[in-house]
Formats: C-alpha cells, sequence, structure tokens
C-alpha cells in the first residue's frame, strides 16, 4: 500500500485489486476550480439574495404606509445601546458633519468599498489560495443567506431614516411622523440624525430612482457591511506576513464600522450582529468545505489502480 498526500494535503490509500503481487499504485486527486464556473455560482448567488431581500423590509412599504414595525425595531435597539451605556452614534455623527469633503468621501466608501473591496479578496483568494478558496466561498455564501433571515424576521430602519419624512404617494421610507418618547429624550426635538447621502450626495441616493425600487431600505440588521469585511480579514491573513499588512487587514473593518455610523446607516448593533452571521457562516462554509473532500476522498479510494 502506498500514501500520496495531495495538494489539499489529504492522504489517499490505493491499494492494486487485481493482484496480489506488485506495488500498490497511488492516484493524486485533483480538484480543478474554473474561474468562470466561480463567477457563475457567485454571481447567481448573489442575483438570488439581492431578489430575496428586496421582496421585503421596504418593499412592503406601499402609498402612504407607515414601516411602524421596522421603525419599533430601532427603537428597541436604541433601548439595548441605552441600556448598555453605548448609545453614542448621533453624537459621533454630528461632530463630523461640518467637515462636508470628510462625509462625502464616507459616503462614496460606504457605496463602493463594500462590493469592490470584498470582489478584490475574493479574486486574490482564487489565484493565492486555492487550496481553502471553496471555503471561503462557503463561508462568504452561507452568511449572506443568513443575513436574509435577519432581514426578513427583523427589519430595522437605519438611524439616518428615523427622522426623515414618512411615505407618501411619491416616495418617503422614514418614520417623522411616528410619534415616540425617544424622539424627545432629554428634551431634543427628535433624534438628531442626518441622512448624509441625501444631504451631502454620494455614489447615488437611496430616496429616488432605481437605488430607491431596487433596495431594501430596512435591511440593516445584520450589517454585512461588517460581516463582508471581517470575511476579508480572515479570509487573506495567512497572505499578509507583514505586520503594515495586517495593521491594514484589521483597520479595514474598524473604519468600515466607523463609516457605517458617522453616514447614519446603521447602529453599531448591527455590526455585532453582522459578526455573529460571519461567525455562523465560518462554521457552516467550513463544515461543507470538509464534507465535498471526504466525499472526493471517498471518490478517489473506490478508484481502481492502473
Amino acid at each position: 500500500m502506498q500514501a500520496l498526500t495531495s495538494p489539499q494535503q489529504r492522504t489517499i490509500y490505493v491499494v492494486n485489486s487485481t493482484t496480489d503481487v506488485g506495488p500498490s499504485v497511488a492516484i493524486p486527486r485533483h480538484h480543478r476550480t474554473l474561474w468562470w464556473k466561480e463567477v457563475l455560482i457567485i454571481s447567481s448567488f448573489y442575483a438570488v439574495y439581492t431578489l430575496i431581500r428586496n421582496q421585503f423590509g421596504s418593499a412592503l412599504v406601499n402609498g402612504v404606509d407607515v414601516p411602524l414595525h421596522s421603525f419599533t425595531n430601532a427603537v428597541r435597539v436604541i433601548r439595548i445601546e441605552r441600556a448598555l451605556g453605548l448609545y453614542h452614534e448621533e453624537s459621533i455623527q454630528d461632530f463630523f458633519l461640518p467637515h462636508v469633503w470628510f462625509i462625502k468621501i464616507m459616503n462614496t466608501y460606504y457605496g463602493t468599498a463594500h462590493f469592490f473591496v470584498t470582489l478584490g479578496v475574493f479574486i486574490l483568494l482564487f489565484k493565492r489560495r486555492p487550496d481553502v478558496f471553496a471555503q471561503w466561498r462557503n463561508t462568504l455564501a452561507a452568511m449572506t443567506g443568513l443575513a436574509i433571515i435577519g432581514f426578513v424576521l427583523f427589519p430595522l430602519m437605519p438611524p439616518r431614516l428615523l427622522d426623515a419624512p414618512c411615505p407618501t404617494g411619491t416616495g418617503g421610507f422614514g418614520g417623522a411622523c411616528i410619534e415616540h418618547e425617544l424622539r424627545n429624550y432629554n428634551g431634543a426635538e427628535d433624534f438628531g440624525f442626518v441622512d448624509t447621502i441625501a444631504e451631502f450626495g454620494g455614489p447615488w441616493t437611496f430616496n429616488e430612482g432605481p437605488a430607491a425600487a431596487l433596495s431594501n431600505q430596512y435591511a440593516a440588521m445584520p450589517s454585512l457591511h461588517i460581516g463582508w469585511s471581517t470575511w476579508c480579514v480572515f479570509a487573506l491573513w495567512p497572505l499578509a506576513k507583514k505586520r503594515w499588512k495586517r495593521i491594514a487587514l484589521f483597520s479595514y473593518p474598524t473604519i468600515t464600522l466607523f463609516c457605517i455610523i458617522v453616514t447614519g446607516n446603521h447602529f453599531w448593533l448591527d455590526g455585532v450582529g453582522g459578526l455573529l452571521v460571519f461567525a455562523v457562516g465560518y462554521v457552516l462554509g467550513t463544515w461543507l468545505h470538509r464534507e465535498n473532500h471526504k466525499r472526493l476522498d471517498r471518490r478517489m479510494a473506490s478508484h481502481p489502480a492502473f
């Protein structure tokens, strides 16, 4: 019997079943990863994800319906953060609002990095870490699928919409028309958040046009901006041998967390939700990867030697 270690660090034993004499032959197992196949898989998955996500939340607000459910969930998040003594999103945003140039950079970062950095890491994994590419692809798919469950079960009005106009016949997704004691907490006139994209501009606007019609305004819990940025860190960590590269990796989700808060798109608790779906997605993605390897090993072990 002869042992062979495959490129995936798996040892496969194959015994010559046609004769009792002579050495056994180990057949190498090579699992080819085709770039066009991966593009097709991820594109199809993202299209289905977008389609399902956008069937809920703000898509259910018709005409002048008041989005009470998503507003109530936002109040629940605020109460939890207040109880923890960590409700500071409005203060952080208010500090940076006078610096319009900076807010515009954050708006652009929010609308672009989330997609393009993840895509870049996906390509880098394909080229530099082919042995675990499927594992991280599965992780990304699993955590994104789990996020849909959160969007459906817990539609959440983001901070930027709490003081925005309520839906009318011509549009709108805010909750300004909903009376609540927290709106006037400590004598305040409202929650105090600003929709920075609507106010200062960005790559696109969620209040009108195709983006408004095709996006779920209340898909905030969990934050996939945090989930995906954390995925990027762990997926590339083995490639970051130098200290500055590791610092750069860890700075990415940190900057992303700051960005989603200062632009009023998320509460910090949404980021915790993003970390949770990443953790569960990693477990599921790793399990699927290992089960697939076991299946391939069994197939190779059952082949007769030549």
